[in-house]
C-alpha cells in the first residue's frame, strides 16, 4: 500500500531524529519538527506505521525506530542528496593525494583515509572486473632441458619462469607445442585448462605432454593468484563507541568477521556505481544488524576498485553516500588522470 505524504514526512523524521540521537523517536519530537500536526494525530499514524512495517516499538519506549523496511523507502524515496562542504571535499582530497605507488598499499590507505572520514568500519578492494585468462603464449628454449615460458594474460601483464624440463624434448617440435597453447588454451577458465591438457594428451608424444602438462600447471597457478581479490579492512574498532555495540559479545562477532570474512563483503552490481544494503538484505548473517554502503571506482587494466562502510542501520545514509561517492569519484580521476577532482564551486560550508 502506498504511504500518504503525510505518513512519508513523519517517517523521514522519526529516520533522521534516530540516526541522530539512537534513541526511540516519541510523537512530541515529531510535533515539534512537523508543527500543524497534532500529537494524537501523529500517534495514530505511527500505530499503522508500525503494522505496515516501516516502524518498530521497543517493548521499553513509548518512541518508534524504523525498521530495515523503513530505511529502505528512506533510502529510495526521502533521502536528500546531500551537498559536502567545501571542508570535507578539501579533506578528502588531502586524503586522495596518495603517490602512485603499488597498488595493494593505495587501496589500503583508502580504506583507513575512508574510515577516518566516515567515523565507521571501512573496506577497500581491488578486483578485475572479469576472470583473468591467459591471452598468449610462448616457450624460449635454453638448453635441451629446459625453457622459459611466457604468458600474456587478458589484462596485458606479462609472466615468465623457467621450467625443468621432465624429458628432453625435439626443440623443432617447440612451434607446435606452442600454437597448441595458443588455439587450446587461451581465453578460458583454470578449470577448462585443465579438462583440455586431458583431451589432448592423445594428439602428441609424451615428452611434449608432460611440458604441455607443466606450462598449463604454471598457467592456472599465476591465473588463480591474479584473480584473488585482496580485501583491506580498517577501523573496526569505531565500532565499540556505538551505542549498537556496546554488547561486547556482538561487537566482537563483527570485528570477528570482518578481519576473517572478508570475501563476503558486499559489493555493488557490475554496472552500478553505488549499492545499499539495509540490515537483512546484507547476505551474510555478520551483517544482518548493520547496514553496508558500498561504492565502486576504476582503477584502470579491466580492474575496478571497492570502497565501503559497515555501521548500524541507523547510520547517516546521506552523509555517508555523499562522502563515498565523491571518495570513489576522486580515486578514479586518481587513477586514470594522475589528478584530483575538480571542487565544486557551489557546495556550502
Amino acid at each position: 500500500m502506498e504511504l500518504t505524504d503525510r505518513k512519508k514526512q513523519i517517517l523521514k523524521v522519526v529516520v533522521e531524529e534516530y540516526i541522530h540521537s539512537a534513541e526511540p523517536v516519541g510523537s512530541k519530537t515529531i510535533a515539534a519538527q512537523i508543527g500543524g500536526i497534532s500529537s494524537a494525530t501523529i500517534r495514530n499514524e505511527l500505530v499503522d506505521l508500525v503494522e505496515q512495517g516501516y516502524l518498530e516499538q521497543p517493548h521499553t519506549s513509548a518512541g518508534r525506530v524504523p525498521s530495515p523496511k523503513g530505511y529502505r523507502l528512506y533510502v529510495n524515496e526521502l533521502m536528500e542528496k546531500q551537498r559536502l562542504s567545501v571542508r570535507e571535499t578539501e579533506r578528502i582530497n588531502q586524503a586522495l593525494q596518495i603517490k602512485m605507488e603499488e597498488l595493494d598499499r593505495i587501496i589500503s590507505q583508502a580504506g583507513k583515509a575512508v574510515s577516518s572520514l566516515a567515523g565507521y568500519p571501512a573496506y577497500a578492494i581491488a578486483a578485475g572486473k572479469r576472470a583473468v585468462t591467459a591471452r598468449r603464449f610462448e616457450l624460449l628454449p635454453v638448453d635441451d632441458s629446459s625453457c622459459i615460458v611466457v604468458m600474456m594474460m587478458g589484462d596485458n601483464r606479462v609472466k615468465s619462469q623457467l621450467l625443468r624440463m621432465q624429458l628432453k624434448v625435439d626443440l623443432e617440435q617447440m612451434p607446435t607445442l606452442v600454437n597448441l597453447l595458443n588455439t587450446h588454451f587461451t581465453g578460458i577458465s583454470t578449470d577448462e585448462m585443465n579438462l583440455r591438457l586431458m583431451n589432448v594428451a592423445d594428439q602428441i608424444s609424451p615428452q611434449m605432454f608432460l611440458l604441455l602438462s607443466q606450462t598449463v600447471t604454471y598457467a592456472a597457478d599465476v591465473l588463480e593468484e591474479a584473480g584473488h581479490k585482496e580485501v583491506f579492512t580498517a577501523g573496526a574498532k569505531e565500532l565499540l563507541k556505538l551505542p549498537e555495540f556496546r554488547d561486547a559479545d556482538k561487537a566482537h562477532e563483527l570485528m570477528s568477521f570482518l578481519e576473517g570474512g572478508k570475501e563476503e563483503l558486499p559489493a555493488p552490481d557490475e554496472n552500478s556505481p553505488m549499492k545499499i544494503l539495509i540490515g537483512p538484505e546484507n547476505v551474510s548473517q555478520a551483517l544482518q544488524d548493520t547496514s553496508v554502503v558500498v561504492a565502486s571506482y576504476d582503477i584502470g587494466n579491466d580492474m575496478r576498485g571497492l570502497i565501503g562502510v559497515v555501521g548500524p542501520t541507523r547510520m547517516d545514509y546521506a552523509a555517508v553516500a555523499a562522502r563515498l561517492s565523491f571518495f570513489a569519484e576522486g580515486l578514479t580521476h586518481l587513477f586514470g588522470k594522475q589528478e584530483l577532482p575538480p571542487k565544486e564551486d557551489q557546495h556550502n560550508e
